[in-house]
């Protein structure tokens, strides 16, 4: 298994869980959850490109970043990958950042 590797049940999982979320009175349906929460810069830059770039139009991707600096790296990128930040949202030990791809 390769450095940025994951085991291939997690992403399962995860991909069989639909989740909701409410920013600014709007409800999004998550189309695909990131997680790299103990993951540093620049993983999870790069796995919110990732994401992003095998998205299709209109999809909402959740990345849960618990890495400040990550945390705060994510929206501007969006602009350059064909996205928009919806929200960034705290939740007891990490962040909620919320995309849509354009």
């Amino acid at each position: 298994m390769g450095l940025f590797s994951r085991k291939k049940a997690d992403d399962a999982a995860e991909a069989a869980a639909v989740e909701t979320v409410a920013i600014d009175g709007q409800t999004y349906t998550l189309s695909q959850v990131v997680d790299v929460l103990g993951d540093s810069c620049p993983r999870p830059q790069l796995m919110t490109k990732k994401a992003l770039g095998k998205a299709a139009p209109g999809d909402v991707i959740e990345v849960k970043v618990d890495n400040p600096t990550s945390m705060e790296a994510i929206p501007p990128m969006m602009s350059e990958l064909n996205a928009t930040h919806l929200g960034t949202l705290k939740v007891d030990r990490y962040w909620r950042v919320i995309v849509r791809k354009n």
